[in-house]
């Protein structure tokens, strides 16, 4: 009986495009860079999603009706989500609660359910969140776990996919490969395969900073693994599958290096990334300036920006985060990161309507916003003046914000010492920070911690 077709989506999973990077420093090597944000799911994931799935069909571990279940940074549960979707299984994910807003929207609009898990706990801890999803799948009438990292599936489809379009694309001509270790799939496929063509290809890891793998490659050592915001790659122990034999180097990127070679990227190239693109990126560079001979090395593009809008593309996180150095001050100015003459504030007009106001407390998910008249703070509205406006007349919604505002403001200079907010906080309310009258902007609670968590760095 023959095969039934694949379907038309998952066909256009792999062949990605790859491109030689112009316009930076890359000593006297030639930089390729394989972009796999442009698979159906936006990442490399895609590839051995389907890979293990079919797999699991095959060997008739996995058939219709059953739930598959996964422990994911993100992107493999994308890949899942979309075969999963398509095949028509049932898909619960387990997901580390530092990952972007945009991936858990992009697998729940994909049909997967999500089991947000914290990030701050190693294996053997039941939060831990491969850990959580193997239990998950024992509970789970029916339950499947898929468990990317230990499944054989996963690096064989690199093994066969992506390493001879590499070769293909390259003219057989590659002295290096620059990876990442998430599952280890990527780097272990390729291992696997360049043993075999090329035995002289050399395998270089880019991990981040306070991830335990560069310096277990590097020494053969493992540390105590640390805090990074990177996101996808990076570990505290070296996965089930992945086959560190042939890597002979490794780098460790700081999150803030990642994330900014990521949006310079963008901005030299049109090359659309993630963080952990940012941390491949940065590393093939040192490579590549350490040569003293000429050599083609190939990297990836993991996947596509679009998923970090929120985060490493959003001036103000990277300000939130203390990735973008801000001079310092110790004065409040050093606490508004969000600056109305920048745009960088959510306002309205004593004339704007209530329903003006609302829309936009509404599209910036807050809840009060001031009321700014010639570049003056001259009142806030929030959602119970709203409330006592409207109630019993949606008509008033036509009413202007003047009428409901509330005019007895907590203001602060910008000038004065960080102590003096604590009072106007500790009192529920946001400070409105002003400078020579004119409004600079808010600080509330969020931003004196996020000040102060940067402090420990």
């Amino acid at each position: 009986m023959p095969e039934p077709p694949t379907p038309p989506t998952l066909s256009l999973i792999g062949n990605t495009p790859l491109v030689q990077l112009t316009g930076y420093d890359t000593g006297p090597c030639e930089l390729f860079l394989k972009l796999e944000s442009q698979n159906p799911g936006g990442s490399i994931k895609d590839r051995m999603a389907v890979s293990m799935i079919e797999a699991a069909e095959q060997s008739g571990a996995l058939s219709p009706g059953q739930t598959i279940v996964e422990a994911t940074a993100g992107n493999t549960g994308i890949g899942l989500a979309l075969v999963a979707a398509i095949k028509g299984y049932r898909l619960i994910l387990v997901i580390p609660d530092k990952m972007s807003s945009e991936k858990i929207a992009h697998a729940r609009a994909l049909g997967a359910e999500i089991m947000l898990t914290r990030s701050d706990v190693n294996p053997g801890h039941p939060d831990y969140y491969q850990d959580m999803a193997a239990r998950i799948a024992r509970e789970v009438p029916g339950g499947y776990h898929i468990n990317q990292f230990g499944n054989q599936a996963n690096p064989l489809a690199h093994e066969v996919t992506t390493g001879p379009e590499i070769w293909h694309q390259m003219d057989h001509r590659v002295d290096a490969v620059v990876c990442g270790i998430g599952s280890g799939g990527t780097l272990t496929g390729l291992s696997r395969f360049f043993a075999r063509v090329q035995p002289d290809c050399e395998m270089v890891l880019a991990d981040p900073i306070g991830s335990s793998l560069a310096e277990f490659v590097n020494t053969g050592k493992f540390v105590p693994s640390g805090s990074y915001a990177v996101e996808g790659i990076g570990g505290s122990c070296v996965p089930a599958i992945a086959d560190l034999s042939r890597v002979r180097r490794a780098y460790s990127v700081p999150d803030a290096e990642s994330f900014q070679t990521g949006r310079e990227l963008l901005k030299t190239t049109g090359v659309f990334g993630g963080p952990s693109s940012g941390t491949l990126l940065a590393a093939s560079l040192r490579y590549c300036r350490e040569q003293t001979e000429s050599k083609r090395v190939v990297t990836f593009i993991c996947d596509t920006g679009s998923k970090y809008l929120s985060k490493m593309y959003n001036d103000y996180w990277m300000a939130d985060q203390g990735y973008t150095p801000r001079p310092a001050s110790g004065t409040l100015r050093e606490l508004v990161t969000r600056r109305y003459e920048e745009g960088g504030v959510i306002t309205v007009k004593p004339a704007d309507t209530l329903l003006t106001a609302w829309q936009r407390m509404r599209m910036a998910d807050i809840s009060q916003v001031p009321v700014v008249d010639n570049r003056r703070c001259v009142g806030v509205l929030d959602e119970s003046d709203l409330l006592v406006a409207i109630h019993g007349d949606a008509s008033k919604f036509q009413s202007p914000v003047s009428e409901a505002m509330t005019s007895r403001l907590e203001t602060i200079s910008a000038n004065e010492p960080i102590h003096s907010v604590y009072g106007i906080l500790d009192r529920g309310l946001i400070a409105l920070v002003t400078d020579d009258d004119s409004f600079l902007g808010l600080i509330a609670r969020s931003d004196l911690l996020s000040y102060l968590r940067r402090k420990l760095q």
